[in-house]
């Protein structure tokens, strides 16, 4: 599928990428995004951002989003459950 998106002539040159490394950064940007909201799972978002599963959770740590869905408190939820 194929999505076309407008941007201002100079965004471009003001983000330092080129056409193909602007399309790769929106990719992977929208799929943190989305796994971050918890929308997507990381496999799914990996495979939004095209790149693979590993690749996508060292960028989750270069943008500051945990690679884990679930949160601390979840965690002894569930363990207290069990």
């Amino acid at each position: 599928m194929q999505v076309t998106v407008d941007i201002p002539e100079g965004a471009l040159p003001s983000l330092r990428k080129d056409m193909a490394g602007f399309v790769e950064e929106l990719r992977l940007v929208a799929a943190v995004k989305w796994y971050e909201m918890r929308v997507i799972s990381q496999g799914r978002a990996a495979e939004i951002a095209g790149v693979p599963r590993r690749q996508f959770i060292d960028a989750l740590g270069r943008y500051g989003v945990s690679p884990f869905q679930s949160t601390a408190e979840e965690i002894i939820e569930e363990a207290t459950r069990a």
